[in-house]
């Protein structure tokens, strides 16, 4: 037990000598409270072994006090349990309050502490930005390094928790940066990107508050991002072509060589082979791990779920049934007599297409670009995931991670879901409810 006076927290990723992160980050939420005449602002903390009925003998000795309630947080971690309530109190009450919350909590194995605060204020943090940090480790030496270089930009950690811990670990930083204006987190996120690359460990920054969570329509590229290969690759492997394609692919991914142009002399190799080869290739497609887990979870929240690839719509059209996508576009293979010709019809769904398909899934959706989350790893994915309100880069090529949001360098698809600030909690939990929870032994 302790009675003392108000007490300074101080948040320990946060280098106490730097002292702009505490000043130029005020982006507080002011709870305007009164007190009756004659008590007294204080804050009561209990810490301990989580055990059934701490909480309610908690209110029951405040209640006894005839103590009011200001402002109440609980947590539970890891089987401990940490209970604070902002209350008025009479100033002659103080003692004995403490020496009943100490006495009853005692045989639950609580420690109490009361504090006197010299201000009626409640505050909260507001947040202006969710860091999200994932890796396979995520140590100590990550954490201490990703908080200096908050420090260092002027930008203050509020609240940290865990989000995932499969199949990497993850965990989400609300944070508040100096200039809470949009804009005024450019440089941090550069610095961050830099600092991704050093670390190993991927780290991703968006605005905080409800934008972040009115995103209703995401849109994956295919192939290397929803699926493990490339589709045209595949065909090729039927030609002996193979190498041949994957070399020009290769190109094409990294911005070196116009897309159309690229797939137009990919597709010409495949001329004369049987049309029953697209059905061997789509009955060989590997999904990307956790590909099957995110797209679930985003349509049991009520997401807009698409797919806009390079490849080919005969060997899509499966797979879009089979994930229950709301939205396919792929390019079509030109099929004379039985036989690829060898050409493609139609629109090429290249770099521009891209974007103006996911611009024509939105307002299809009743939804603002803003409101999108569009995933790729190639050069020709850039345009839309310029275009979406998120745009996260897959396992990326370095021309799509230089103007991405985010980027995600592990091979787990579902890490697109702790960016986007779903927790592998809310993820099995919703697994659990229907029986499709099951995690896949990681070599």
């Amino acid at each position: 037990m302790s009675f003392r006076g108000a007490a300074t927290w101080n948040n320990g990723l946060v280098s106490q000598t730097n002292q702009t992160a505490r000043t130029a980050a005020p982006a507080v939420q002011d709870i305007t409270v009164t007190l009756p005449p004659g008590l007294v602002p204080a804050v009561v903390t209990v810490v301990g072994r989580d055990r059934p009925g701490v909480s309610a003998a908690f209110f029951r000795v405040l209640a006894a006090h005839r103590v009011q309630v200001l402002d109440v947080e609980q947590s539970l971690f890891r089987g401990r349990l940490n209970l604070a309530a902002f209350v008025g109190c009479g100033p002659d009450d103080l003692e004995t309050l403490t020496e009943g919350l100490s006495g009853t909590l005692r045989s639950y194995g609580q420690t109490v502490t009361v504090e006197v605060q010299d201000s009626l204020r409640s505050t909260r943090a507001l947040s202006t930005h969710a860091v999200v940090v994932l890796g396979n480790p995520v140590t100590a030496q990550h954490i201490s390094r990703i908080g200096q270089t908050l420090a260092d930009y002027g930008a203050n950690i509020d609240t940290i928790r865990g989000i995932s811990d499969y199949p990497v670990t993850g965990l989400e930083l609300k944070v508040t940066v100096a200039d809470p204006k949009p804009g005024g987190g450019v440089a941090l996120r550069k610095a961050l990107a830099t600092l991704t690359q050093e670390i190993g460990v991927d780290i991703a920054i968006e605005r905080a508050g409800l934008v972040r969570y009115a995103k209703n329509l995401i849109c994956f590229d295919c192939d290397s991002t929803l699926i493990t290969g490339e589709v045209i690759e595949m065909l090729a492997a039927h030609a002996g072509k193979e190498e041949e394609v994957a070399e020009v692919t290769a190109r094409a991914m990294r911005g070196e060589i116009d897309f159309e142009e690229s797939l137009r002399e990919r597709v010409a190799v495949l001329a004369g082979l049987d049309a029953s080869v697209i059905d061997d290739v789509a009955r060989d497609i590997v999904l990307t791990p956790g590909a099957r887990t995110t797209i679930r979870t985003l349509q049991r929240m009520g997401y807009k779920t698409a797919v806009v690839s390079g490849g080919f719509i005969q060997v899509l059209e499966g797979l879009a049934a089979d994930l229950e996508l709301d939205y396919v576009r792929a390019n079509t293979l030109e099929i004379e007599d039985g036989k690829l010709t060898g050409r493609v019809i139609g629109k090429v769904v290249d770099r521009a297409a891209k974007a103006e398909f996911l611009a024509e899934f939105a307002a299809d959706s009743g939804l603002g670009l803003h409101q999108t989350v569009a995933v790729g790893d190639g050069a020709n994915d850039i345009d839309m995931l310029s275009a979406a309100g998120l745009g996260i880069a897959f396992n990326a090529k370095p021309a799509l991670r230089e103007v991405a949001d985010a980027a995600v360098n592990h091979p787990f698809l579902d890490e697109v879901l702790h960016i986007m600030g779903i927790s592998r909690e809310e993820i099995d939990e919703a697994g659990l409810s229907d029986g499709s929870l099951r995690r896949v032994p990681l070599h």
